[in-house]
């Protein structure tokens, strides 16, 4: 106890907001919103090659998911509305082009962070800080890695998304296309430029908007 009371003290850890009780129950329901979405499409896929007897068998599960998962939206809706705070957050998420229902409740359950660290913490958190790798006088490749790979993987979907229509996203991978960059560059990146935007537009309480 007294090495850890002294690490403690010496390194002094940065001590992160903890989640809400509202906001554990956001993170569950959207969790298993997630693996029924897993399952759905696995059934799916074998509807392909099974016969009849057996595709009737797959038929009934799959409506019986499908309705389970509009079961679980509709309470995600209502667990985001349960609270101000959650409310609020919500619609300034949702304000940015690109970030639908899905993004907006795992943020909110998972990430209570948001709009409380600095950009360079909160994409370090995440997984999507580029890390060096470097020796003496060697410079090595930088790479992203670690972090909470189900919200990574959240923002992967919703970077997609906004490559199409978030005008801002879309001009920046646009960019590193021109570059020359790799595609899976090109998508952390934007990952991370998503972030950051929904970082500071959280931190400031003020929702999405072009203009200056």
């Amino acid at each position: 106890s007294r090495m850890l009371a002294y690490l403690a003290e010496v390194r002094q850890p940065e001590v992160l907001p903890l989640p809400t009780a509202n906001q554990d129950r956001i993170a569950a329901l959207r969790g298993l919103r997630t693996d029924l979405v897993k399952t759905r499409n696995q059934y799916t896929n074998r509807l392909e090659n099974c016969g009849a007897e057996v595709r009737t068998h797959i038929e009934k599960l799959l409506a019986g998911i499908d309705a389970e998962i509009a079961e679980l939206d509709s309470k995600l809706s209502d667990a985001i509305k349960a609270t101000p705070e959650d409310k609020a957050k919500a619609a300034l998420l949702r304000s940015v082009p690109g970030v639908g229902p899905v993004t907006a409740a795992t943020l909110i359950g998972e990430l209570p962070e948001l709009g409380k660290l600095d950009k360079r913490r909160l994409s370090a958190l995440i997984g999507l800080a580029p890390m060096n790798r470097d020796s003496g006088r060697q410079s090595g490749k930088r790479s992203t890695k670690g972090g909470r790979g189900d919200i990574r993987r959240v923002l992967y979907m919703a970077a997609l998304t906004a490559r199409r229509y978030n005008p801002v996203i879309r001009a920046f991978g646009q960019r590193l296309e021109a570059a020359g960059k790799p595609f899976k560059v090109i998508m952390t990146a934007c990952m991370r430029k998503l972030l950051v935007i929904l970082n500071a537009m959280v931190l400031a309480g003020t929702a999405w908007s072009l203009s200056p």
